[in-house]
């Protein structure tokens, strides 16, 4: 009965993370929250998602960009900690209530700049509050959609959001796959639950990348941000009951 919801669901969350880079766990978690909490979710999530992120790095390697992803990953190194301290002891429906407004946030500010003619440099403190923010986000819930919106700032096309943004992914998931694993919250039930998962994982991925290709440039920043706006919505409406 579980693979009935996990199937569709990675299938879905995937097919999203080729087109847009990232939302795979916004999808996911909310197909799978019916069923599953945030501590079996996120390392289930991690683990099937980690070739993704290999993946869409290789693919786009030529517009990676070391300005853009290293000081970004330093920061979300820096927050992954306490967000997973956070997952493993703490009540997180509030701190989620409160981060869905800042997505939301971010995502208006992210359209009215694409609206404007000139587009001004992003500023760099704001980017590194959005940075330890986005490593606590995904040291709790595998959470990207801060990390995209940074990476939304700094980059220009859609190749060199993905490639940069999946850099940052690969390295964080790595930090998080070893944190989980030492702290018990990876599983080895989870590991052979995520290889059984991982063929509907690429079949998504890559029917994402191929209608990706079919898409006009501004339509995919379009849908990031459509993506950015229903990451933070969700998370407001499904922690209400926090208040």
């Amino acid at each position: 009965m579980l693979y009935a919801v996990m199937i569709p669901a990675v299938i879905c969350a995937y097919l999203v993370k080729g087109m847009c880079g990232f939302a795979n766990t916004l999808v996911f978690s909310t197909m799978m929250s019916f069923t599953a909490n945030n501590v079996q979710i996120s390392p289930l999530e991690l683990v099937v998602g980690y070739p993704s992120n290999l993946i869409l790095t290789v693919k786009n390697k030529k517009q990676l960009s070391a300005r853009v992803w290293v000081p970004l990953a330093l920061f979300v190194l820096l927050g992954n900690l306490p967000g997973i301290f956070l997952l493993k002891n703490g009540d997180t429906r509030m701190i989620k209530f409160i981060f869905g407004f800042i997505i939301v946030f971010l995502a208006a500010e992210m359209f009215l700049r694409e609206r404007q003619k000139e587009q001004k440099p992003a500023n760099p403190v704001l980017l590194g509050i959005i940075g330890v923010c986005s490593g606590v986000m995904c040291g709790l819930f595998g959470i990207g959609a801060l990390l995209a919106a940074y990476v939304g700032r700094t980059t220009d096309s859609s190749g060199a959001f993905k490639g940069n943004l999946g850099i940052v992914f690969l390295i964080e998931n790595t930090f998080r796959i070893i944190v989980y694993s030492v702290t018990g919250i990876l599983t080895l039930q989870i590991l052979r639950q995520a290889a059984l998962l991982l063929p509907f994982m690429a079949l998504g991925l890559f029917a994402g990348m191929k209608l990706a290709k079919s898409v006009h440039e501004k339509t995919v920043k379009t849908a990031v941000i459509l993506m950015l706006a229903l990451s933070g919505v969700s998370l407001i409406v499904s922690n209400l009951a926090a208040l």
